[in-house]
């Protein structure tokens, strides 16, 4: 059963009234986050084989360089949509803001019912691709790359855990819930070869270690 958090010092009975009400989101399986479908694991090898592996560069990376939030339909921006993607029995208001739902972090098993315990991660972090080679592209390309609801580049997770993965690659960050290990690899690489980033041999390694079990 996944852990269920609350940020609020409740009552003793206010806390089992909450759960009660609750109950029906709590009892069957949680909501869980909609990322893109990654790439299979053989598929993953074989684009794995063809990335160039290259020494990373972080010279010059500036976050604001990656264009963040954009409109991606209607009031939506990424995070908001992302969010709304992402969750069950979600709620918005006119301005697509999250009022309610439910949130299932596959990083870490958690269940949020509140999106302001949630960050959207760049699962390939904006400075990782600046160090991969989006150094070399335009501002257009990286605000693409960092608003990308297409691939399975963006996921709403505990915002803690994705604090603690700040910019590190699977070399020397992979998420809490071992589970979830197969999916994040074949999904790192998805991206890395869609957006012709390269790997570190580091990176390349664990990669390639995870995948091998997958």
């Amino acid at each position: 059963m996944p852990k269920v958090y609350a940020r609020r010092r409740l009552s003793i009975l206010a806390a089992f009234a909450g759960l009660i009400a609750m109950a029906g989101i709590f009892t069957g399986p949680t909501a869980s986050a909609a990322l893109p479908t990654p790439v299979s694991a053989a598929t993953a090898r074989t684009y794995l084989a063809s990335l160039s592996v290259k020494t990373e560069n972080r010279t010059g990376y500036n976050r604001d360089l990656f264009p963040t939030w954009i409109t991606i339909s209607g009031a939506c921006n990424t995070r908001e949509y992302v969010i709304k993607r992402d969750g069950s029995n979600v709620v918005t208001n006119s301005a697509c803001t999250a009022t309610s739902g439910s949130w299932y972090s596959v990083y870490d098993g958690a269940t949020w019912t509140a999106a302001s315990d949630l960050d959207i991660d760049h699962l390939v972090p904006l400075a990782e691709a600046w160090d991969s080679g989006a150094s070399a592209w335009t501002t257009a390309q990286r605000q693409a790359f960092a608003n990308d609801v297409t691939r399975p580049q963006l996921i709403a997770v505990t915002d803690n855990v994705n604090q603690q993965k700040s910019d590190q690659d699977p070399a020397e960050w992979m998420p809490p819930l071992s589970s979830y290990a197969c999916t994040y690899v074949r999904a790192w690489v998805q991206v890395k070869y869609y957006y012709n980033l390269a790997v570190d041999s580091a990176e390349k390694a664990k990669l390639s270690s995870v995948l091998s079990g997958c």
